[in-house]
């Protein structure tokens, strides 16, 4: 029994190192996909219902502008890794903009499509029409 296991092993390896694939590569995906898997079913296991603590709560207020923050801003400081050399980069002036109506409209209702649209309005004529 244990040899038909190894031999289907073998050819599994053999026919995923034709496709181009990696069997140890494979096995780590699976493994990975397993444990996340593991991980994100804790939440269904306790017999009772359960809180946060407080400061857990007031942590995740502030994750999706954390989020937001982590991949917005490397985009606007950065070209191609290294920070941006001049201020002829029509993306700090977009974000300038954005971040004036943002302040000027906060509380009045629409200040985040507001602030993308302003964005877009100065980010396109420079970008596209001066090249910036």
């Amino acid at each position: 029994m244990m040899d038909a296991w190894m031999a289907w092993f073998a050819e599994a390896a053999q026919w995923l190192h034709a496709q181009g694939l990696d069997p140890h590569t494979l096995l780590t995906f699976v493994l990975m996909g397993f444990l996340t898997m593991v991980a994100r079913s804790f939440f269904f296991i306790p017999d009772g219902e359960w809180t946060l603590p407080r400061w857990a709560q007031r942590g995740l207020y502030y994750a999706p502008i954390a989020a937001l923050t982590a991949v917005v801003v490397p985009e606007v400081v950065l070209t191609q890794g290294q920070l941006i050399q001049t201020w002829e980069d029509a993306r700090l002036l977009a974000m300038a903009a954005g971040a004036v109506y943002f302040f000027w409209r906060k509380g009045q209702g629409q200040a985040v499509l507001g602030t993308i649209v302003v964005g877009m309005a100065v980010y396109l004529p420079l970008h596209m029409g001066l090249g910036w």
